[in-house]
């Protein structure tokens, strides 16, 4: 016979997967269910740390045990930075992303700071700049409804980006195409990039503005963008709650024989 904190758990995850408790609700108070009689705080609380264990909701101070989604958001490849998108449209790269999830992006689902700030090792070894020049710091918070899915901070040299929208902290993306169609209305045309992945346990500030179980995982992203010249308009760090992603890249498989032949 199964232990009555496991019984509970199978019941919750049951009333999760058939949507009862959709994702982004917060589930009762510990208390609300042993009032109900579905047991002891113990064995609520061992019920709960089991639906999180099994990736199905998130608890953190301050939110409670919250429904995860279940269909991770998908993160396109290359095609997240299609032209036609940012520069002939208005769509950025994580709504492009929202778009190819079947998912759509409500105004005040990203919030960010700009600050002068001195350029740390890795950002100025990405700009050719000294450690501790000083470079501008762009820093989003981008959630899903209630729930963060990840973090951006782009660094940008200050001689780019002076008086345009990228230095203006107003919430949400720098207008009509976001960040790079601002860079070429500025003469900086992007012609190629550069992404990294690093997958690690989130730090503890990342964990609690993530709003991640503790000891979950993070996909770090280090993103360079350069002008046809070589010149870096634009370094980026991500930080990704690594179960709120799947990660797509479809592109072209090079034949470098061929091309050598030719």
């Amino acid at each position: 016979m199964a232990p009555k904190w496991r019984e509970l758990a199978d019941r919750l995850a049951e009333r999760i997967r058939s949507g009862e408790y959709a994702a982004g609700q917060r589930l009762p108070h510990i208390r609300d269910l042993v009032e109900a009689g579905e047991g002891s705080k113990s064995t609520v609380h061992a019920a709960y740390k089991a639906l999180e264990a099994e990736g199905l909701v998130t608890s953190s101070r301050g939110h409670g045990t919250v429904v995860r989604q279940q269909q991770p958001l998908k993160r396109l490849g290359v095609a997240r930075y299609d032209k036609a998108k940012w520069r002939d449209g208005d769509e950025v790269a994580f709504i492009a992303d929202r778009a190819a999830s079947g998912r759509a992006y409500k105004r005040g689902e990203q919030t960010q700071s700009v600050s002068r700030v001195p350029a740390t090792a890795v950002v100025a070894a990405a700009h050719g700049l000294p450690e501790g020049a000083e470079v501008y710091a762009r820093a989003r918070l981008v959630k899903e409804g209630d729930q963060p899915t990840h973090t951006l901070t782009s660094y940008y040299r200050p001689e780019h980006v002076e008086g345009t929208r990228l230095v203006d902290p107003t919430p949400g993306p720098a207008g009509r195409g976001g960040g790079f169609r601002v860079l070429h209305d500025a003469g900086y045309e992007i012609d190629h990039m550069r992404e990294e992945l690093f997958a690690r346990i989130a730090a503890p500030e990342e964990t609690a503005l993530l709003q991640l179980a503790p000891g979950e995982w993070v996909v770090e992203l280090h993103r360079t963008t350069y002008t046809a010249d070589g010149t870096v308009v634009e370094f980026a760090i991500g930080v990704h709650a690594a179960g709120r992603f799947s990660w797509t890249y479809e592109f072209k498989v090079p034949d470098s024989a061929r091309e050598t032949s030719e």
